[in-house]
């Protein structure tokens, strides 16, 4: 367990065996750079600054947001003892060793604790609940740092006890900003070692870093070490940044939010849109075949039979990625996905399929009616299994009008309602015919027995 009081900031800022990151850490709240939807005039996290006055909080975000940042700040601005814990490495046993400390403190010091816990997400509920009492009873302020959604993530308790708070990624020109204090900086930063940064490569580094300050400084550190004639040029920083990849957080938020835009651009329509996400996903490293299999999902649930060939390509893309691979595999899911973009939508097979599942979930189990029972032996015959049963094939227009198919009992249910949309506009057109036959003779055999 590290921990750590108010001069965590200043010890060993001149330690140049630190990473530089790690060195320009800000230590004021003047210092830090961006999220200003939370720490702007009269914001909520400002507000608390302001008044001195903290309280636990969750704080959510991708990589090289502040997190761990506004955690030491809070410390420091309250005047609490500084506590981390890492909910890779730690259990129980550290949380009660934490916690032991922290009452320690507060009995000797006569000041709190802050108790941080970077990825709090890992901790399972056991875990997370053994600080909750100590969090009521002030003992600490718990901060956790998570980059998965909480309300996933968390349980119900320490999420009613915690304010959560959404930190973004930082815009370009924050992390421009960043990069130019490393620069200048003297004390802590490479102003001793008389850099120069041309404003093209600023700029792409701060791109580079994709929202995320700390990488952007590590990037700036291997230029400065690569770098021997005291100018950082766009071959350096090409070197650098050659083959980083954006950011992309295999089966966290970030996968599962690339994946739903994906799903959303094909369902709106929008071929251009679709493709940059499914090179955003391809680039970040995902597997191929798991946007093949999602292509299948989205070619049934948002096209289905308003164009069929769509889910035909979507497994034809499927069978090339696996069979050839990359580069040929990817440019057929590219394919796959342009076609189910402009294709026809329809919904309907979906809220058919989900609709008929509601009935039969929420019903009993209805017997099969005799005359669409087989009968392959001589007493079944006898039962009555298959008795009266109309061969569609010998009747006019290969259709036999009003048989009722669902079990005895069971009103007619209709599910699907093909839209006025693709091939579907011709499938509606035909089930309307045959509900008129149904009609017609339903009308003929009440005059017959009347």
């Amino acid at each position: 367990m590290n921990s750590s009081t108010n001069d965590l900031f200043d010890e060993g800022d001149s330690d140049r065996f630190r990473p530089l990151a790690d060195r320009m850490r800000p230590r004021t709240l003047d210092e830090f750079v961006g999220q200003e939807h939370i720490l702007g005039p009269d914001r909520p996290l400002s507000r608390a600054f302001a008044s001195d006055h903290f309280h636990s909080m969750i704080l959510w975000g991708p990589p090289g947001t502040g997190k761990t940042t506004l955690a030491r700040l809070v410390a420091r601005r309250s005047g609490a003892k500084f506590l981390s814990l890492s909910a890779v490495l730690s259990g129980v046993k550290e949380i009660r060793e934490a916690v032991s400390e922290a009452q320690s403190t507060r009995k000797m010091e006569g000041r709190g604790t802050v108790l941080f816990i970077d990825e709090v997400h890992r901790f399972n509920k056991g875990q997370q609940d053994a600080f909750l009492p100590h969090v009521e009873d002030g003992t600490l302020i718990f901060i956790g740092a998570t980059t998965e959604n909480p309300s996933f993530e968390l349980n119900n308790a320490l999420l009613s006890r915690a304010r959560t708070y959404v930190l973004k990624p930082l815009q370009a020109d924050a992390i421009a900003s960043v990069i130019d204090l490393a620069i200048r900086d003297v004390t802590r930063g490479l102003g001793n070692l008389g850099l120069v940064l041309d404003s093209e490569s600023r700029q792409m580094l701060a791109e580079a870093a994709d929202g995320d300050a700390r990488r952007a400084l590590n990037l700036l550190e291997i230029c400065a070490d690569l770098n021997a004639a005291g100018s950082i040029d766009r071959r350096v920083v090409e070197q650098v940044i050659g083959g980083n990849l954006r950011r992309f957080d295999k089966g966290g938020e970030a996968f599962y939010d690339q994946i739903s835009a994906l799903h959303k651009s094909v369902r709106g329509s929008n071929p251009d849109a679709s493709l940059y996400w499914l090179c955003r996903m391809l680039d970040g490293g995902c597997d191929p075949r798991y946007i093949a299999r999602r292509l299948i999902r989205m070619a049934s649930e948002d096209i289905g039979n308003a164009d069929p060939r769509g889910l035909a390509l979507a497994l034809d893309a499927w069978e090339v990625q696996e069979r050839l691979g990359s580069p040929e595999g990817e440019l057929a899911l590219a394919q796959a996905v342009i076609y189910l973009a402009v294709a026809p939508k329809s919904n309907a097979v979906y809220v058919a399929f989900q609709n008929a599942m509601g009935d039969v979930r929420g019903g009993k189990s209805e017997e099969v009616p005799m005359h669409l029972r087989n009968a392959p032996t001589r007493l079944m015959k006898e039962l009555g299994y298959g008795k009266a049963y109309r061969y569609a094939h010998d009747e006019p227009d290969g259709y036999a009008p009003g048989v009722h198919y669902f079990p005895e009992g069971m009103e007619t249910r209709r599910y699907y309602f093909p839209v006025e949309r693709g091939l579907e506009l011709r499938i509606g057109e035909k089930l309307a015919r045959l509900r008129e036959l149904d009609g017609k003779y339903r009308a003929d055999k009440k005059l017959d027995k009347e």
